[in-house]
């Protein structure tokens, strides 16, 4: 396989993740150096969510202080509060004299059904493990089988996280992460050829561009064997150092999506709860032509971050 390119993200973003490899679980936080503004956009028909309603255009708060992504189902969910106390430690919230509250949405995906040990006793793991992931923030993340990704599955590999990241014409820069436990697969047939092939830059996915000759077999429709309504999602944040509007980067979430199926087949189905957030750290203005652009790029990095985490899970099964 292909040596892994160098990663890089929007600067301003750093990203932290932290597994229990005997429940096969764990979480991955997005910590923005500041508030990011933020919104988000489901397709999924099984989401599973923490505080995305603030996220709407007509809400109050702008800004978010952290995104987390868990794995653990609706248990999951609690890893935002190891979150939260993390960023209160650190004085960071939206304020409401005398207090600071910190803004952290999440969602969460299903990996309860891997081979991991899942009887925790009392309470679940996930605050604790949200508390770690944000304390191992880096701007050198790990992919693969890292974090939320680490008990993830898809229907012909494992799952996994991956990050994609591309600069536009004006200089603003995007960068897309990817938690990826789909119920459909990321491969064409039964190859190893990708289906985000087209988008890939630099081999970052092992360059094995389409098959040749293609497979009779491309359009079967593959999912999980226990393929299961609330049991499969694959998240994924797009983060722009561009300004942006709340309502734009709604837009942003909502255009993502089309990477999702430009890298998985199927995609948003009655069983994965596939979510977007969009995030701006605002540093680079743009024009209201540059959003065209910046859409277009938004998602082909969603397509990109896909097949890079399943890949670097390949990666690591085979070394």
């Amino acid at each position: 396989m292909t040596a892994p390119k160098p990663l890089t993200l929007v600067p301003g973003l750093q990203i932290g993740h932290a597994e229990d490899a005997v429940i096969k679980t764990g979480v991955t936080v997005l910590l923005p150096d500041q508030p990011a503004v933020a919104s988000v956009h489901v397709m999924g028909g099984a989401p599973g969510t923490r505080d995305t309603d603030l996220l709407a255009a007509d809400q109050t708060v702008e800004a978010i202080d952290a995104l987390v992504f868990s794995g653990g189902s609706a248990f999951g969910l609690d890893a935002a509060s190891g979150v939260q106390a993390w960023l209160r430690e650190q004085g960071r919230g939206f304020t409401v004299e005398p207090f600071n509250i910190p803004i952290v949405p999440g969602a969460i995906l299903f990996d309860l059904r891997n081979d991991g040990d899942k009887n925790w006793g009392r309470y679940p793991p996930y605050r604790e493990l949200g508390y770690s992931a944000t304390c191992n923030a880096t701007t050198s993340p790990g992919l693969g089988s890292v974090g939320a990704g680490f008990g993830a599955t898809t229907a012909t590999a494992a799952g996994g996280f991956g990050i994609a990241s591309q600069t536009l014409s004006n200089g603003a820069m995007v960068t897309a992460a990817a938690a990826v436990n789909a119920a459909g697969s990321a491969l064409i047939g039964d190859t190893e050829h990708f289906w985000a092939a087209p988008f890939e830059v630099d081999d970052e996915f092992g360059g094995r561009g389409w098959p040749a000759p293609w497979p009779d077999n491309a359009t079967d429709i593959r999912t999980k064997a226990s393929f299961r309504a609330l049991e499969n999602t694959t998240l994924a944040a797009i983060v722009t150092d561009a300004m942006l509007s709340k309502a734009q980067v709604k837009r942003l979430a909502v255009v993502a999506h089309d990477g999702f199926a430009r890298a998985l087949y199927p995609v948003h189905t009655p069983a994965d709860g596939d979510i977007v957030f969009a995030l701006s750290v605002g540093k680079v203005a743009i024009a209201e032509d540059d959003l065209l652009e910046l859409g277009v790029v938004a998602a082909n990095t969603a397509a990109r971050a896909i097949a890079v985490g399943i890949y670097h899970s390949q990666l690591g099964v085979e070394t």
